[in-house]
């Protein structure tokens, strides 16, 4: 007779599982911990100790900070970003640490050049956030933009780092680097109502939806501003194009049975 019988590892399995289970979740409950602090400890050193950054580490809110001030505002500017991917070229302009290049945008397109003039944020994007198609580039956009055509350019919490008259700048130049039908995304704050900047880095913020509107509408044929709200922070998101853009009766990516059936309807 055999010593195992037929069932037997079955019946071991559902055994050892609820053990081998509660190990895996102490050690997920240590290591969790451990990350939880240790990033509380880095925004604690880069956020409390002069100079304060212009960028914010990714990884500080993945670990630490949604889980404390649960705002998932952070994650929404890759979320927007990505509706209106093409699946061709990407040109990230001021692209911080690199979290959204490679989290949000590198997989659903060719390839993505993301830049930033900070050449500290660049070590650690390159570290933290590397994937085989994403480059990292310094490059200040006044003066050295990245060359080239691209399907998709991306301006996220940025365009308040710069004067009205480099932002008219930079839009003719962001202009000249899009593909016929390329798509302009990003994200910017409204100015608070105390006068007080929400960064001392930022330069000009946005009095409004409207106001972000007429920065862009001289450029292209579609435009679609639209907002979020949070305790501290009144966020403005863009998408721009001379062709659609999301939502837009013909976005292929959707289907608004109010401007016209879809089939199953007919």
């Amino acid at each position: 007779m055999p010593l195992i019988k037929k069932n037997q590892p079955r019946l071991l399995h559902r055994m050892a599982k609820p053990i081998l289970e509660w190990f895996c979740e102490i050690e997920a409950s240590i290591s969790s911990y451990w990350a939880k602090a240790s990033h509380r400890r880095l925004m604690d050193v880069q956020w409390s100790l002069p100079p304060l950054p212009e960028n914010f580490d990714h990884q500080i809110d993945l670990f630490y900070w949604w889980q404390q001030s649960r705002n998932s505002q952070w994650v929404e500017r890759g979320v927007y970003g990505a509706l209106c991917l093409l699946g061709g070229k990407v040109l990230e302009l001021c692209c911080g640490d690199g979290f959204n290049a490679r989290n949000f945008y590198s997989l659903n397109s060719e390839s993505v050049i993301a830049c930033d003039f900070d050449p500290h944020i660049l070590k650690t994007a390159r570290r933290k956030n590397s994937t085989p198609n994403v480059s990292f580039v310094q490059a200040d956009i006044r003066t050295e933009m990245p060359p080239g055509v691209f399907d998709n350019v991306i301006w996220d919490a940025a365009i308040e780092h710069f004067t009205e008259t480099e932002i008219t700048s930079i839009m003719d130049n962001i202009k000249a680097r899009l593909s016929p039908a390329g798509i302009l995304s990003g994200h910017t704050v409204v100015e608070r109502g105390d006068g007080v900047k929400q960064l001392s880095h930022h330069e000009y913020e946005c009095k409004s939806k409207e106001d972000l509107l007429r920065l862009l509408a001289p450029y292209f044929k579609n435009v679609m501003v639209f907002e979020t709200r949070y305790p501290e922070r009144h966020n403005l998101y863009f998408w721009a194009s001379d062709g659609p853009v999301p939502f837009a009766p013909d976005w292929v990516g959707g289907c608004n049975t109010w401007m016209h059936k879809c089939e199953r309807y007919l």
